[in-house]
């Protein structure tokens, strides 16, 4: 999933050379893009548009980039296009000769943290758009459920800490840390690092980082 939310201008792109990229300042899914980009020195080659994209109604402009109307979206200097934020981190870390995914075995490794920090986003937007109903509308063992899922994902974060600070960063921890930063920036309510002092920690270090710095999620 993406942040859910026509786009709002779209601009040519006047480098050839540069690549353009379907983009939100307050999705998650862009920002481990952004990150990524940042880390490995490509952001100067990506040319974002500002690009809106809502559950409801297909975005028609999208559509001929990706037909499944989602961000991020890449289209290359071809006018071919790539999407989801994985396969699109994987070409950026081939094009920069390799450092966010890892040889085997570490790569499975750094692939699962990936993976239960892009299903944690998943599961908190889902967990979003059902607060954000009328309550009369809400339906209450989805919202218990959302929660007791987000619970035990952090709880197994916190286990993990160690582990996270130990490995050289990767793909895995660009996730994770996004996820911790969503949960920041939409769920505020919720107190995450209470009880969580060693990912709390971790996420202190991974925010101090400039490619994070740099890419900070905005509600515009």
């Amino acid at each position: 999933m993406t942040d859910l939310t026509n786009i709002e201008e779209r601009h040519a792109c006047p480098d050839p050379s540069r690549m353009k990229l379907h983009w939100s300042p307050r999705s998650p899914f862009v920002r481990k893009v952004m990150i990524a980009a940042h880390e490995l020195g490509l952001a100067d080659r990506i040319h974002t548009v500002r690009t809106v994209v809502r559950l409801g109604k297909p975005n028609d402009d999208l559509l001929p980039d990706n037909p499944l109307s989602k961000i991020p979206t890449l289209v290359l200097d071809d006018g071919s296009a790539l999407f989801d934020s994985l396969t699109i981190v994987e070409y950026l870390d081939d094009l920069a000769g390799g450092r966010l995914f890892p040889p085997k075995p570490a790569r499975f490794e750094a692939l699962t943290r990936h993976a239960l920090g892009t299903g944690l986003l998943d599961l908190l937007i889902l967990f979003r758009n059902e607060r954000d109903k009328p309550a009369e509308r809400q339906t209450a063992e989805w919202l218990e459920s959302f929660a007791a899922k987000t619970r035990a994902s952090l709880d197994r974060l916190e286990s993990e800490a160690p582990s996270l600070s130990a490995k050289p960063f990767d793909i895995g921890h660009i996730a994770i840390g996004c996820a911790l930063s969503y949960l920041d920036f939409r769920f505020a309510d919720l107190d995450w690092r209470a009880g969580h002092p060693a990912i709390a920690g971790w996420h202190a270090e991974f925010s101090a980082r400039p490619s994070v710095r740099a890419t900070e999620a905005v509600d515009d």
